[in-house]
């Protein structure tokens, strides 16, 4: 019989979201994960089909080579850079996805936005450990928020803060006048928005033109009471610029759900900054969300098991 390996299911759920029952294989849920690449290869050798939670494990060229047996390999989402799609088809593995909401990401950024505003964290642990107000929040009505990318995601944000009264700027390489203007947004230059805006908030796909986009020269543009959040992909900010700049009182501080190696490591120094919010990457960890995933991961692992089309990724 056919094996499966359901990766990184964290929150022990992915069994009770989709009908794994309705194809005819053996599934394996894993929900610790697993970064040493000798003990990934023991533990998927014997497998046919693997289902990846997007990047949490990546699959490049060298650990490919090493399991032989897989065949179908399944991400949540129709895109994966973790993945290296021309080896695994060079490898004979068929390498497919499952659509992605995205919502989800967009609604946590803003909360973010929000929970930075309203200094939500620090107040609630004062009340949780006997105190009281400890602090003076702001409005985000009047403020300006500046999106770093205005695809589908930044778009979504772009209404958002309209939706709060907020002035909204953005940036991106090729980004138009006309589609800022039709989100509600204003075009700016990368410089402009990190001058004038409040609230930055980074909505651009990972790539070797945006790893770094984010360090110690564009921190220090921003205004010195301004925050910034990432809910995109962790190498996008520099991380040890980003310290340094809120240890410095560069910005008054940030909100960051990604990071450059996830897990987080346990000593990393993020986890004592207290200008920091951290959130263990969940901007898509939502039920509706999942469900959607893991339902589409059992329908390609169907489809591929019948002969029939699957949703393939493009190299």
């Amino acid at each position: 019989m056919v094996r499966v390996a359901v990766l990184d299911d964290y929150q022990q759920v992915a069994a009770s979201l989709a009908d794994w029952g309705s194809v005819a294989a053996e599934v394996d849920f894993y929900t610790d994960h697993i970064s040493d690449a000798d003990r990934l290869v023991e533990r998927l050798a014997g497998y046919d089909v693997v289902v990846a939670m997007r990047e949490r494990t990546p699959f490049q060229a060298d650990l490919l080579a090493r399991l032989p047996q897989l065949q179908l390999l399944i991400t949540s989402g129709m895109k994966n850079a973790a993945i290296d799609i021309s080896a695994a088809n060079a490898g004979g593995v068929t390498v497919c996805g499952t659509a992605s909401p995205g919502h989800a990401t967009a609604e946590l950024a803003f909360g973010l936005v929000l929970a930075l505003a309203r200094r939500l964290v620090t107040e609630s642990v004062s009340v949780a450990s006997g105190g009281w107000q400890v602090g003076l929040g702001r409005d985000v009505r009047g403020a300006t928020l500046g999106l770093f990318g205005l695809g589908r995601l930044g778009g979504q944000m772009a209404g958002f803060g309209r939706a709060f009264g907020m002035n909204v700027v953005a940036w991106s390489e090729n980004l138009t006048e006309e589609r800022a203007e039709a989100v509600g947004a204003r075009a700016v230059s990368k410089t402009q928005l990190l001058g004038e805006a409040d609230f930055v908030s980074i909505h651009l796909r990972l790539s070797n033109r945006t790893i770094g986009l984010i360090g110690s020269d564009e921190l220090a543009t921003m205004k010195p009471d301004a925050y910034l959040v990432n809910t995109s992909r962790g190498p996008i900010v520099d991380e040890v610029a980003l310290l340094d700049a809120l240890r410095a009182g560069e910005i008054a501080g940030a909100a960051i759900d990604v990071f450059e190696h996830e897990p987080l490591p346990v000593d990393h120094p993020f986890r004592s900054e207290p200008r920091l919010i951290l959130t263990p990457h969940i901007g898509y960890v939502t039920r509706e969300t999942y469900e959607i995933f893991f339902r589409e991961a059992v329908e390609d692992i169907a489809a591929w098991l019948a002969g029939s089309p699957v949703r393939v990724l493009a190299p």
